[in-house]
């Protein structure tokens, strides 16, 4: 005999077994430290990539100072440095008081990661104005004030939620976190974008024209992407508590948020700026002051 809805009870027990074997990794002290453990080598292993690039820089054209390639770098070695601290001592970091300080330590390197990628766009409009012989005096100041605002805005909502450690709060400072991202994948479609479509002008016969074209579309889409996937998640993380990631027991979401928006979006950004300032005397190199 037939019997209804076989085919439906299959695909609810499926689910129901999904649904008990996220929770129990979720609630498991065991795959809550193998998860961040794992998250602490991947950021250990971006972070490494980056110093050494750092340093074949520095030994190729040590004469030009702290250009924005060096310091794009260096950041990046040190955002991704310290979220695989963060991470090997997470256990710890939730027993952190005051709770203030907590926040601080998971927040601060995404504010890093902002400044770091955002140097990114600072570079891009600087070769776009300048190719069009527009001054670029006004770029670096507007960087640093930008910057300044930011970091000026997040550390007073970390005082007033140190002052008053109520929801509202830590919504607001997640809300604001959600504006800066969306801020930065809107300056890599502007000036990320405009710069493209320049270099698409340029004759087809120009040297390195494929090359640059390529760079650039890939590392706007990439971090345009990155930094509107963060902008969601952050308004899902303020107005969810299912979504929260300065927990323990989001350990899943932990590592899909991190490796969409630091881990993968790093370590393809820095491969493909991976080339190397030309060596000295076969040809003049120009730093990115």
């Amino acid at each position: 005999m037939w019997s209804g809805g076989g085919p439906t009870v299959v695909m609810a027990e499926a689910v129901r077994g999904a649904s008990g074997w996220w929770d129990d990794v979720n609630n498991s002290e065991v795959w809550q430290d193998r998860i961040f453990h794992t998250l602490a080598v991947l950021f250990g292993v971006v972070s490494a990539v980056a110093l050494i690039q750092l340093v074949r820089i520095e030994l190729r054209v040590p004469e030009y100072g702290w250009t924005t390639q060096k310091v794009f770098h260096f950041l990046n070695f040190l955002v991704n440095g310290v979220r695989s601290i963060v991470f090997v001592f997470r256990r710890y970091v939730q027993q952190i008081k005051p709770e203030i300080l907590q926040h601080i330590l998971l927040d601060m390197p995404g504010l890093a990661f902002f400044t770091t990628y955002a140097l990114l766009v600072l570079f891009w409009a600087e070769i776009y104005y300048q190719a069009r012989a527009v001054s670029t005096d006004g770029l670096r100041p507007t960087f640093l004030m930008i910057n300044l605002v930011v970091y000026a805005i997040q550390l007073l909502m970390w005082v007033l939620l140190w002052w008053k450690p109520i929801r509202i709060m830590l919504i607001l400072s997640k809300v604001f976190f959600a504006g800066v991202s969306l801020f930065a994948a809107l300056g890599f479609l502007l000036y990320g974008g405009r710069l493209f479509l320049m270099l698409q002008r340029f004759p087809v016969e120009s040297k390195g024209r494929r090359k640059k074209l390529q760079e650039v579309g890939y590392v706007t889409t990439i971090c345009f992407t990155c930094f509107l996937i963060r902008c969601i998640m952050m308004c899902f993380n303020a107005f969810d508590k299912a979504a929260d990631l300065d927990v323990l027991n989001h350990p899943i979401l932990n590592f899909l948020y991190y490796l969409l928006v630091e881990i993968i979006p790093s370590a393809l950004v820095l491969f493909i700026l991976r080339k190397l300032p030309p060596k000295r005397g076969i040809t003049q190199y120009h730093p990115i002051h």
